[in-house]
């Protein structure tokens, strides 16, 4: 068995690997070479991430949400994606969903000054942050556990590309300047009924390369696996990671991005901090040397990071849709050396 013989092991009740990052670099790769190709969703052990630091962002972002919905609303996203997102606002399986998804969110990316370069870019600017007095250490604890997270993300990278028998440095010219988004989102207490067209967060596969997520512990997460929805059990002090769009498209279809979704069974509030790990605006998405051959071509044409998140970006967020303002244009189609 192979996980029997490395770092990582199966969890009781779910087909969902644990990779340990503290393993061997070589065993590592080898069991997220397994995890990426028949899951695309693996748990993460011994990542490096305080765990006082992980329950302190969870308590501000639950101080935030309790808060008015007019002070909340005074940090409303803007055309970067960053700042508040309502109830409903977002509906990620428009096609069987009769209402948005029950949950409210917040988006911190990284830092831009309005006054530099990179600021022209869609996706990218300054973050808002709350000026409530009673969330006077918010903006600290978000920005240190979402550097926590970037830290984390640079060396699962590492480990991709060992996993796609490439340089272990490959995807570094790529992730000079980052787009991260860590996102804090509340659900509701409302339950789901799915034959209603009524969802804690619809049916999705995420958008760009991976996605690194923690939550309360309160259920809810269902990942579609063999043909069937598989419950997500929680596994305290774990990251869950999962794939996006964007990985399996530079794969070619090799690695997966998984069908996955909230669904609120027991009528509790949830709270989870999910933390997307993308590319540089213009990096150049196309098909990796190592997935491909004479009998196997390019499933996708090229692209770039920010075109890829921007057209799913307005397919999925209402509010999104109607004020994005910036150019379309891209500046540039190769990836930052």
């Amino acid at each position: 068995d192979f996980w029997a013989g490395s770092e990582s092991r199966r969890v009781m009740g779910t087909t969902i690997p644990v990779v340990d990052l503290s393993a061997p670099t070589a065993t590592a790769a080898a069991c997220v070479r397994d995890a990426c190709e028949k899951f695309g969703f693996f748990f993460l052990s011994n990542h490096g991430v305080d765990e006082g630091l992980t329950a302190r962002a969870f308590a501000e972002a639950k101080a935030f949400f309790e808060l008015p919905l007019g002070d909340k609303n005074q940090v409303k996203a803007d055309a970067n994606n960053r700042g508040y997102t309502r109830f409903g606002e977002e509906t990620l399986d428009p096609a069987k969903q009769t209402q948005g998804d029950t949950k409210e969110g917040y988006y911190i990316g990284r830092e831009v000054p309005a006054d530099h370069a990179d600021a022209a870019l869609p996706l990218h600017g300054p973050n808002q942050w709350p000026s409530h007095p009673s969330l006077g250490q918010w903006r600290a604890v978000m920005e240190q556990y979402r550097d926590a997270c970037t830290a984390v993300g640079l060396k699962l990278n590492a480990l991709l590309a060992l996993a796609l028998d490439l340089p272990e440095d490959y995807f570094t010219p790529f992730f000079t300047k980052p787009m991260v988004f860590l996102r804090l989102l509340h659900y509701s207490e409302t339950k789901s009924d799915i034959e209603s067209g009524v969802i804690a967060a619809g049916a999705h596969t995420d958008y760009g390369m991976i996605t690194l997520l923690r939550t309360d512990g309160t259920p809810g997460l269902q990942i579609h696996l063999n043909d069937e929805w598989q419950d997500v059990p929680h596994q305290p002090g774990m990251f869950v990671v999962n794939l996006g769009d964007m990985l399996q498209r530079w794969s070619n279809g090799r690695f997966r991005s998984t069908l996955h979704r909230v669904v609120n069974e027991h009528g509790r509030e949830r709270y989870s901090i999910p933390f997307f790990f993308e590319p540089n605006f213009d990096a150049r998405v196309e098909c990796l040397p190592t997935c491909t051959s004479a009998d196997n071509p390019p499933q996708f044409p090229p692209t770039t990071s920010g075109r890829h998140l921007l057209d799913k970006y307005a397919s999925t967020h209402a509010d999104y849709a109607t004020q994005h303002h910036k150019a379309e244009g891209e500046v540039g189609e190769e990836a930052r050396k």
